[in-house]
């Protein structure tokens, strides 16, 4: 028997030849591949603690912030979701200096395929980790910006073409057929091009670096089976999620009785038990 009491953080993941993914990283981890088949049981104490400033909170907001940071956070802020509407330049930025430091830096925009083909942008620091906690089985970047907001604008050219969003249940019901990204972003280019030239007409011609023939990133999950149907544990209503650990993608652990956002609990103080097989 396993047994461990903490405050749940996003999973910390590792590009393996199958993703390892370590759980209550900041409390010394426990690998949770090693889990898997187990019977699992993750009981909520009642305390949450806001992953920002550490203080209890009844509610949290914004995968696991306190009211008073949710609304006073840059990294809580809407532009966070929707980059394209940065407003750091008109001077109302919650945090200009927080902004300086995960904002006004180069960005990647790739393509995944996580339920079914996207466009999405992340710092080039979070390659690959974005990726693998979007559940994404394929990943190719196309383009280095200068900032997030130029990020933003050229993801929401692409997306007119390829979409922006996972379907979140359709992702934890089995891997998502193979695509040729590369295919994709050729035909990608070729529609958008025309706004793009109007993006660097706007911008600078720097700002945009289009890439080519950069590799491809194949992401393999460590999962026992899918679910026919995916149904959500929600601390809020059940206190004690159990079940056998049939996987993880994502940030979620799937259950044989459903599956468990961990990201979404950011703060919750869990007692988390393992049964030996």
């Amino acid at each position: 028997m396993t047994e461990l009491r903490g405050m749940l953080r996003k999973m910390k993941t590792e590009l393996a030849e199958v993703v390892n993914y370590t759980l209550l990283p900041d409390q010394g981890g426990l690998s949770v591949n090693d889990f898997l088949g187990l019977p699992l049981r993750l009981s909520f104490t009642g305390v949450i603690e806001c992953v920002a400033c550490k203080r209890l909170t009844k509610k949290s907001f914004n995968q696991g912030h306190c009211y008073p940071c949710f609304r006073k956070l840059a990294a809580c802020d809407t532009c966070i979701m929707s980059p394209a509407k940065c407003h750091l330049a008109e001077g109302t930025c919650r945090e200009p200096e927080w902004a300086a430091l995960n904002c006004q830096v180069p960005h990647i925009v790739y393509l995944a395929n996580t339920s079914s083909v996207k466009v999405g942008i992340t710092r080039g620091t979070q390659v690959p980790t974005r990726w693998m906690d979007q559940g994404a089985t394929q990943a190719k970047p196309i383009a280095r910006v200068q900032t997030r907001y130029q990020s933003g604008l050229l993801e929401v050219l692409c997306a007119q073409e390829v979409g922006d969003r996972t379907a979140w249940q359709t992702m934890l019901k089995g891997d998502s057929d193979p695509q040729d990204l590369e295919a994709i972003r050729k035909s990608l280019m070729d529609s958008c091009r025309e706004g793009i030239d109007d993006l660097k007409r706007q911008h600078g011609e720097e700002a945009f670096e289009l890439l080519e023939d950069e590799p491809e990133t194949t992401i393999r999950y460590p999962v026992l089976s899918w679910p026919e149907k995916v149904k959500a544990h929600n601390f809020d209503k059940q206190a004690v999620v159990e079940g056998t650990l049939m996987g993880i993608k994502g940030q979620y652990l799937i259950l044989d009785t459903g599956v468990l956002n961990i990201r979404k609990f950011g703060g919750y103080e869990v007692d988390i038990e393992v049964s030996a097989s």
